[in-house]
């Protein structure tokens, strides 16, 4: 009787794990669809201030110690120019300036980071971070002149002045995507994923085509 029962409880096991396999590989096989299906988010652009493609406002302000700093136009050096908005205050921004400091070295890119508040509180933040071989701007003209609103915020500017790729950024990943809409030469990597496809079919119902980018 005690083998009959052993015997019945091992099938009865074996199933409940046969069972299981199909549910781990059944999972598997819609992550591997989701995979596919959802394109890398790159910087969220937003419609405000000046537009990807048109030149970038001309003005001169000081850096934080007092030098002067151009915008608009061509770069003196033939670099690219980014912009990072930052404040004291903000804690992703903070998480953002080594990572910044890394990509800029990496990229050859000319950043200059910009702030509007304290001079005190920036300068803390220079010091802290190991800021004081980057541009730092403090000037509310800089971010009314791109109209920023929300920080932290990024422009990539191209050697001629002109803005190529902008959006809210808070990992490499998003200050890698205004490079890489740079090079394939459209302002966003939503813009670039929309014009590659990446949308899903239209449904018989004759709903409107929406990118990954806008659904994710």
């Amino acid at each position: 009787m005690s083998y009959e029962a052993l015997l019945i409880s091992n099938v009865v096991l074996w199933i409940a794990v046969l069972a299981l396999g199909l549910v781990v590989f059944g999972l598997i096989r819609q992550l591997g669809i989701l995979h596919e299906r959802v394109a890398p988010m790159g910087a969220l652009m937003t419609d405000r201030g000046p537009e990807v493609g048109e030149m970038g406002p001309k003005f001169s302000v000081n850096d934080i110690n007092g030098r002067p700093v151009d915008f608009g136009g061509a770069h003196p050096r033939g670099q690219s120019r980014l912009l990072l908005f930052v404040s004291p205050t903000c804690p992703v921004c903070k998480r953002l300036l080594p990572i910044a400091k890394s990509f800029a070295t990496g990229e050859k890119l000319d950043v200059v980071l910009v702030g509007d508040g304290d001079p005190d509180e920036q300068h803390r933040m220079i010091t802290e971070h190991g800021l004081e071989q980057i541009t730092y701007v403090n000037s509310p003209q800089v971010g009314m002149s791109f109209q920023v609103g929300k920080l932290p915020y990024a422009l990539l500017i191209d050697e001629d002045g002109v803005i190529r790729a902008k959006g809210l950024v808070n990992s490499r990943e998003h200050l890698e995507s205004l490079v890489i809409a740079k090079e394939t030469g459209y302002g966003s990597i939503q813009a670039y994923l929309k014009a590659h496809g990446y949308v899903a079919a239209e449904n018989k119902g004759g709903e409107d085509k929406r990118s990954v980018a806008e659904t994710a």
